[in-house]
């Protein structure tokens, strides 16, 4: 009989689908079925054994491989939820037996038939305490028991979310094997969730370090998302995995669809997108998870069989895996990202100030049970340039166990890099490596007392996955001389490596370092010694790593002088070979940072250069004589109170302000304070914005603490009318519904002295007048984001002359730009007195302008700097030529022969069904793969490059926007505050001169008639084109679609606004904008999916929402389909209402963050201007 291994190292194996989905299909009796255990499809395999192998048979039957036992949930931990513990290994046992069963009606010579065990992650995970470890382990062993006497032919451990559940699955298989004695393979399956990441937060990265330190060969991907949003991390096991890759992907993103839930992918799209991962990624394992179903592996097996007939030979079912290089990268890992043992141009930093006997600091916190900042200094050391973080809670009088438990439960998920558990105690390493999922190093062994304790150690080594130090010491004592450590780091290669089985990567030989400085005549070259053992083993034992613990040469003397010893010797030793070191990174100075005298004063020291009357032990120590050490303490507040306060304010920084305040107040007015100190403070705020030394959130974060400064000061002050450095109306036109950018012009006004009158969307300028007399406004302020909005503006301007205001007006929005200003809007206001503000600042500064009188001043000398001279257009009142281009006479040949032209190899494809259809709350989840990060980070959220490459920023923003982002996803997740819903369809259309006409079902009564522009000149384009003339025979197709997140992302956003909360504010409104566009593109690949062309989207999501997929999709109000009217007939045609959709009087969609937009198959379709 063939075996699993030997097969996949030949062909392609076809594994099934869904075990659930099949069992969801069915009409099922709880009472009878499940025998009242609801929703435990393992029971199954005990009340209905013919219906769970007739499932095996059908997927048998339609061509697969292997299939998978009914056993997802049958370890005895998930059972016990039904009071089943007791049964695990019967019903494991029973179910690997039907699955053998049905094997062997399908099993021939040429085509062996495989069972695999399905062994999944229950609902306890331990990195998050659901559960222990061992308990876990012990669990899995029973369930893997009965699968091994059931006959599989592996354990299949999959939709694994923990990778510390990972090692508990992996090692209780082993023993099952080993008990049963039998060679079955151990295949993983991760489940990577939309975020990127395992549901505790590991990449892939991290995941595949973990199970390659296990000794797995076989990885794969599976549940949670499509094969869309796996390909990225298929891409990466297919570039750095060695082993075999299995992917089983969902048919797509579950979601609702009129009220039941769907999941979209087609067979013929599945089998698509897996063979673009057998061509680009050279998967070897294919199948399907949730969702799908036997057409799924029908249409599987035939593009199998397709490509396995098409190669030299033909004469088999399943081709060869397609041949892919990989090359895997040694590395440890944390809970969250993999970290490689060998850095680029840098050594593996490991952080000492963990270490109980290392640190005082750590020390007194452990005593005093002050887990939170013994967590905060491993913190502290990321930042610093640790790469991971030793850690040590061994100290007399301590529970060094239970220290090391309390420590590591807490950084394990603290601390973003691995940590190395420091310990001669194997109890404590044991309690250690239970509470960790990712891959550690165990610090360490050594043969000081033979080697029987350093083979317990290794037991431990070899059963979680970690890496090794190993320490030069032998049953004679440390290793001192050149010879003898390199003797001692031969014998332990061959204890762990060739003994054990340790990859030489995961050994990291410390040398053993000295100190120099005791004047001893044994002593004095140790540290050459050292350094000349270091050369030697890294080329005797290239792939092991070297590591030294450095401030052991330098014991002994002043801080000072520790420092630059340490820093040169470190230098030497990287030069010599080492890879890692033990030390405090901040400790340690680059040579060019250190004076020379002092470099040449420790080398003569570290290579023994003594000579007559010279000694370079006594040289160095009189060069740091009575030298204090630099601290880099934090930067201490200025004694000044008003400094402090300028300070807290450019800073951000509300906590404890309160009392500052009370001092301030003994010797200034409340008054004084705002006017000179704080506004002072928002002043140099506004200039590091200016200058893009600071970024848009941190403005926000200064606009807070100053009002919290002013409301604590307001008490103190009398109300004077007028007191107000000026007066501004701010309102965002009729017609418009975007305030973000009005309202941070607000905060930054008024905290910088100015009285705002907020006005809020859609104001008619009879409103925004009447407020301006009311107030006694010195300037009027109107903001607007549509393009539509800008006509209004100038429209307004022009109602303001006719009645006699010449009041000073500032314009902001995204749709305006200066040239349109300073030309057109000048010109339509009598007293010319117009600037645009391209952001709040800008505003800022023309306030300040208005207050010193010079805001004409200002405004003529840029009008002349700028050489603009203002044009008054001939457009008439109410025209919308701004906005929507003017409509040329259409030449209807040209534009038939054109059009027939385009289409004429173009297939004419059939939608799954005429007419609307609602998705209904689609998972936030599902939507943040399309989430346009770069958009939200840079342009809404305003964080800029600031110099960075664009690598560069993406690796900044994952450390730290990314986390920002998540905490407002799952805000608005568990707070319901955004609600994604969608409407869509398709119609039967043709195209007529410059008109998309839609039909109804029957292709002849129209029921809407779109209207576009088409670009000037010969052969200029019209999306009219992209469709079959009207005169032709037969119907094309075009689909439409409206999003929204619903009201109120916009109301809370407006809350958060009130309350104060400028950030957060910020950080949401932007979130809602591009989880709409996020929306947009999700139910545009819906439609892709359904005409049956998704599979030729781009893998990378950044291409894919830059149009990397087949056709194009035109959104209202852009210049190829401009008319914002037109989509008040969309909206009716899909019915858009369910979702909560409606059109305002001015063709404004309600609520606000929502879309609409045509969907064009046609593959040349691209977006263009006219």
């Amino acid at each position: 009989m063939t075996k699993l291994m030997d097969y996949l190292d030949d062909r392609v194996l076809l594994a099934d689908g869904a075990m659930g989905t099949r069992v969801q299909a069915l009409n099922l009796s709880v009472e009878k079925d499940f025998l009242g255990q609801e929703n435990c499809t393992d029971i199954l395999t005990k009340s209905r054994p013919d219906l769970v192998r007739d499932i095996h048979m059908g997927y048998f039957g339609a061509g697969a491989d292997a299939v998978e036992t009914n056993t997802f949930g049958a370890s005895p931990v998930t059972l016990g939820e039904f009071g089943l513990s007791e049964e695990a290994l019967d019903l494991n046992k029973r179910s690997a037996e039907l699955a053998r069963e049905a094997a062997e009606e399908f099993t021939s010579d040429d085509c062996p038939r495989f069972v695999l065990g399905s062994i999944g992650p229950g609902t306890k995970l331990p990195s998050l305490g659901h559960i222990d470890y061992q308990t876990l382990e012990d669990s899995f062993a029973m369930q893997c028991a009965g699968l091994a006497a059931g006959g599989v032919d592996a354990f299949l451990i999959e939709t694994c979310q923990d990778t510390l559940q990972i090692k508990a699955a992996v090692n209780g298989a082993k023993r099952a094997r080993m008990e049963a004695k039998a060679d079955i393979p151990i295949i993983t399956q991760v489940t990577v969730e939309t975020t990127g990441t395992l549901l505790v937060g590991a990449d892939i990265a991290a995941a595949a370090t973990v199970v390659e330190a296990l000794d797995i060969s076989v990885i794969g991907l599976n549940c949670a998302t499509g094969p869309q949003e796996m390909s990225e991390h298929v891409k990466w096991l297919a570039e750095n995995w060695p082993g075999v890759i299995s992917v089983l992907p969902n048919a797509g993103l579950p979601e609702l669809v009129d009220g039941q839930p769907h999941y979209p992918l087609s067979p013929e799209e599945l089998a698509h997108w897996h063979e673009r991962f057998l061509d680009e990624d050279g998967v070897n394992i294919i199948g399907g998870c949730c969702g799908t179903d036997i057409p799924h592996i029908e249409a599987l097996d035939a593009m199998l069989r397709e490509r396995a007939a098409s190669t030299k030979g033909g004469n088999r079912a399943r081709p060869k895996p397609a041949k892919r290089r990989s090359y895997w990268v040694p590395s440890v890992a944390s809970l969250y990202g993999q970290v490689s043992y060998r850095q680029e141009n840098a050594f593996l930093d490991i952080g000492e100030r963990c270490n109980a006997n290392g640190s005082k600091k750590f020390r007194d916190l452990q005593e005093a049970r002050d887990w939170d900042a013994c967590v905060e200094i491993g913190r502290e050391q990321v930042p610093d340039g640790a790469h991971a973080l030793d850690i040590c809670t061994a100290f007399v009088g301590r529970d060094e166990e239970a220290d090391m438990v309390e420590v590591v439960s807490r950084m394990r998920g603290a601390v973003t890099v691995p940590l190395v558990f420091d310990s001669t105690e194997q109890n404590v390493l044991e309690a250690a490596l239970r509470l960790y999922g990712g891959k550690p190093i165990i610090n360490s062994i050594n043969f000081e007392d033979g080697e029987d304790p350093a083979n317990e150690r290794m037991k431990l080594v070899r059963h979680f996955g970690t890496g090794l130090i190993a320490l030069t010491i032998d049953e004679e004592g440390m290793a001192k001389t050149t010879e003898k450590k390199v003797t001692v780091a031969h014998r332990l290669h061959d204890f762990a490596c060739t003994r054990h089985g340790l990859p030489p990567s995961d050994l990291l030989i410390d040398p053993l370092t000295f100190t120099i400085c005791t004047g001893n005549e044994d002593d004095r070259k140790l540290a050459l010694m050292t350094l000349n053992a270091i050369e030697q083993i890294a080329k005797e034992l290239p792939e092991c790593q070297i590591i030294l613990g450095l401030s052991n040469v330098s014991f002994g003397i002043n801080p000072a002088a520790r420092h630059v010893l340490n820093s040169v010797f470190l230098d030497h030793a990287l030069k010599r070979g080492v890879t890692g070191a033990i030390l405090h990174s901040s400790r340690i100075m680059p040579l060019h940072k250190i004076q020379p005298e002092e470099v040449k004063a420790a080398e003569d020291l570290i290579f023994d250069r003594r000579a007559k009357d010279h000694d370079p032990l006594q040289n160095f120590l009189a060069m740091f004589e009575g030298r204090a050490l630099e601290k880099q303490e934090k930067k201490k507040p200025p004694a000044n109170v008003e400094e402090r306060l300028k300070l807290r304010i450019i800073d951000g920084d509300r906590q404890g302000i309160e009392a500052d305040l009370e001092e301030a107040l003994g010797g200034m007015s409340a008054l004084d304070i705002i006017n000179t100190v704080l506004l002072d403070g928002m002043k140099v705020v506004g200039d590091l914005f200016g200058s893009g030394q600071m970024q848009l959130p941190f403005v926000l974060q200064s606009a807070a603490t100053m009002k919290t400064a002013v409301a604590c000061l307001e008490p103190h002050m009398e109300h004077v009318e007028g007191r107000e450095k000026g007066v501004i109306v701010l309102a965002t036109v009729k017609g418009d519904v975007h305030d973000i950018g009005k309202n941070l012009v607000d905060i930054i006004l008024t905290n910088n002295g100015y009285k705002v009158i907020n006005l809020g969307i859609k104001q008619p300028i009879e409103h925004i007048m009447a407020a301006a007399q009311k107030h006694k406004a010195d300037v009027i302020g109107m903001s607007g984001l549509l393009v539509k909005s800008t006509v209004v503006m100038r429209e307004n301007l022009e109602k303001m002359t006719r009645e006699g205001f010449d009041l000073p007006v500032v314009l902001g929005g995204a749709a305006l730009n200066r040239k349109y200003v300073e030309r057109d809007c000048v010109a339509a206001y009598g007293s010319g007195s117009v600037a645009y503000a391209r952001n709040a600042f800008d505003g800022l500064n023309f306030m300040d302008k208005v207050a010193a009188r010079e805001f004409d001043a200002h405004l003529a000398s840029n009008v002349k700097k700028r050489g603009v001279k203002s044009t008054k257009t001939e457009q008439t009142e109410g025209s919308k030529a701004p906005l929507v281009a003017k409509l040329r006479p259409t030449d209807y040949e040209a534009a038939k022969l054109q059009r027939n032209e385009l289409t004429k190899d173009v297939t004419i494809l059939e939608p799954p069904f005429w007419g609307a259809k609602i998705i209904d709350l689609v998972p936030i989840k599902n939507l943040l793969v399309f989430l346009n990060e770069a958009m939200l980070y840079q342009f809404h959220w305003g964080y800029k490059k600031q110099g960075r490459t664009r690598g560069e920023f993406r690796k900044w923003a994952r450390g730290e926007l990314k986390p920002i982002l998540t905490r407002i996803a799952k805000q608005c997740h568990d707070e319901k505050i955004i609600a994604p819903r969608a409407a869509y369809g398709y119609w039967k259309c043709a195209g007529d001169g410059n008109d998309v006409i839609l039909f109804e079902k029957d292709g002849m009564s129209e029921c809407a008639r779109f209207t576009m522009p088409r670009q000037k000149g010969k052969n200029g384009l019209c999306i009219a084109d992209f469709f079959r003339d009207i005169g032709g025979e037969k119907r094309d197709l075009i689909a439409l679609q409206a999003v929204t997140v619903g009201p109120r992302v916009s109301e809370v956003a407006l809350e958060w606004f009130h309350a104060d909360k400028y950030q957060d504010y910020l950080y949401l409104h932007g979130f809602g904008v591009e989880m709409t566009e996020a929306l947009a593109e999700y139910v545009h690949k819906r439609i892709r999916t359904e005409l049956g062309f998704a599979a030729e989207d781009a893998r990378d999501v950044e291409k894919l929402i830059k149009q990397g997929y087949h056709g194009a999709r035109y959104s209202f109000g852009y210049p190829a389909c401009p008319n914002l009217a037109d989509q008040e007939k969309l909206i009716g045609l899909l019915d858009a209402e369910r979702i909560g959709l409606t059109m305002s009087e001015s063709d404004q969609l309600h609520p606000e963050q929502s879309t609409t937009a045509i969907v064009v198959h046609h593959p040349q379709a691209r977006y263009f201007t006219v």
